[in-house]
């Protein structure tokens, strides 16, 4: 394997635990990659608002992706690219998440607009990513305005992998559909992915494709796989994510997979 340079893994079930807690582990691996001079970044279905305390405690330096690649970010927020939902297609999505019985978050701008408090999930967005949301009683023409994601949350995991299907063949190219857990079904921008973020990077840094290292555990992932030299999958992962990665995590996220992965890929340690 060609010596990696680059290290880009996504968050949620992959660098932080279930609880949503970044392992003492794994902030070790980041400080040895940053000793090592190996590049490091993030990208994630959360906003990039966001990632934040991410950012912060991980000393991320580099750019990094927010929904899912569709917002791509200096580390102070300033937007080096980003592509919004288009409207009619946004309106569409709500439609079809709500046909079948799924809770919708829409994210505008810097906020994140519901129409359940109650719903599925709430709670553990805003301890993830540390903001409330706004609780309307309808979605109006602002809300579909400039969206960077749309989430239809839903503790019904079966009923999640169904919209997840339907949604791509509703959609079709009008939008990008995938789970970002087994609990979140992710609507954002069409033609993008989170392998936009390998691609931006390699770019900017001069890196080769060989030289890029990714870890991930969920189908919205996989793009970022295809476009990296490296893919690892986490221990937590589905069979079919793991079959599409060069190396798989020696555990998974609630242990210190993530870490191990670093350590037996990247440092060879």
């Amino acid at each position: 394997m060609s010596q990696i340079k680059l290290v880009i893994t996504d968050v949620d079930g992959t660098l932080v635990t279930t609880e949503k807690a970044l392992r003492p582990s794994a902030v070790a691996a980041v400080r040895k990659l940053h000793e090592r001079g190996i590049g490091f970044s993030i990208c994630s279905s959360r906003p990039p608002f966001g990632l934040t305390t991410m950012r912060d405690a991980l000393q991320i330096t580099l750019p990094f992706g927010g929904y899912n690649g569709g917002s791509i970010v200096e580390p102070d927020l300033t937007v080096i690219e980003q592509v919004c939902i288009p409207p009619a297609v946004a309106r569409q999505a709500v439609e079809v998440f709500h046909a079948n019985g799924v809770d919708t978050w829409v994210f505008v701008g810097n906020e994140w607009v519901i129409l359940n408090r109650q719903g599925d999930h709430v709670d553990h967005e805003i301890h993830t990513i540390d903001v409330p949301p706004t609780v309307v009683d309808h979605y109006e023409d602002k809300h579909f305005s400039a969206v960077g994601k749309i989430v239809g949350a839903s503790n019904n995991h079966d009923l999640i992998t169904k919209v997840e299907h339907i949604m791509q063949e509703t959609l079709g190219h009008a939008a990008h559909a995938a789970r970002s857990q087994a609990y979140y079904c992710d609507v954002i921008a069409p033609g993008i992915d989170k392998g936009r973020i390998v691609e931006v990077l390699g770019q900017r840094l001069g890196f080769e494709r060989d030289e890029i290292a990714v870890l991930g555990d969920m189908t919205n992932d996989l793009e970022m796989f295809a476009a990296a030299g490296f893919p690892i999958a986490m221990g937590n992962a589905p069979d079919p994510v793991k079959a599409l990665a060069k190396g798989v995590a020696p555990g998974t996220n609630d242990e210190d997979g993530w870490a191990g992965a670093i350590e037996r890929y990247v440092l060879g340690n």
